[in-house]
């Protein structure tokens, strides 16, 4: 499936109307369904419905399960695949099989299931119930520069493709000290595209990113920390403005979150110490 769709406008610059051609991020819906249970009484159940744009399904759905707490190494996988007996869902059904002996804990998922690619944490109950799956405060001495998080945002719009011809499409990078562009992933929604990045982290044994950071082109609310305190993210920036809560929930991860990081200026919220500032105004 491509990322991008054909499509005709009518462009009106001043006075001036005319006919042109242009590209638009594709939006489709994707179902992911769990396979479980014991091999004798294999069960099958849809747990999300998110609008993506297509690509890197697998990795979106393997992110999601992790960052719920449904799967914790990728050997709890046995398959992960697109269905392809629906045909009026071609492409738009993925179905993760689960070894025998993991356990889902169902409560939890329904209280924690996205349902749009925008709506955040739609059904979670308490901000509480978030907090019991991440790990404890981050221990990290991850570090960078400033003028690595300066460089950022121009850097990751280079390879940001999609977003290139439609300029409606959100990018989650990760980065090292060194300022290295390790993985972008490129959704219609901000956590998906977050979901994508840290899937493929898991499926390469890469967690916890202890000693990595990860870059935004949005805005941070809550369920974006939540996901980057999940995968052991020491350090989250972000083109964008992060919410209160993105912020309590930051200082409670003891997690560095800077946004509002372009045009050489970024705030830190949380952490400044992971920021190597040398000089004081």
């Amino acid at each position: 499936m491509s990322l991008v769709a054909p499509a005709t406008i009518q462009k009106v610059v001043g006075e001036n109307l005319t006919e042109v051609s242009d590209l638009l991020a594709v939006e489709e819906p994707l179902e992911i369904r769990l396979g479980f249970g014991p091999v004798d009484d294999r069960q099958q159940k849809s747990v999300s419905v998110t609008m993506r744009t297509p690509g890197h399904d697998e990795e979106l759905a393997m992110g999601f399960l992790f960052t719920e707490g449904i799967i914790h190494q990728p050997s709890d996988i046995v398959s992960c695949r697109h269905c392809v007996q629906d045909s009026e869902k071609e492409g738009n059904v993925l179905r993760v099989e689960l070894k025998p002996d993991v356990v889902v804990d169902w409560a939890r998922l329904e209280r924690n299931t996205f349902t749009s690619s925008s709506c955040g944490l739609c059904g979670k109950t308490t901000i509480d119930a978030v907090r019991a799956l991440t790990p404890g405060p981050m221990l990290s001495d991850f570090a960078v520069e400033p003028s690595i998080i300066h460089s950022l945002a121009d850097r990751i719009r280079e390879a940001q493709l999609a977003f290139a011809y439609t300029g409606g499409i959100h990018a989650a990078t990760l980065f090292d000290a060194e300022g290295k562009l390790l993985l972008v992933r490129e959704d219609i929604g901000r956590h998906n595209a977050l979901d994508k990045l840290i899937g493929a982290a898991f499926w390469q044994n890469w967690l916890p990113l202890t000693q990595f950071g990860i870059f935004l082109s949005g805005r941070v609310g809550v369920e974006l920390v939540q996901k980057s305190w999940m995968a052991g993210v020491p350090l989250l920036a972000a083109v964008g403005a992060p919410s209160s809560l993105a912020v309590q929930m930051a200082q409670d991860a003891q997690m560095t979150l800077a946004g509002f990081v372009r045009n050489e200026r970024f705030n830190l919220y949380s952490e400044p110490g992971r920021v190597r500032i040398t000089q004081l105004a």
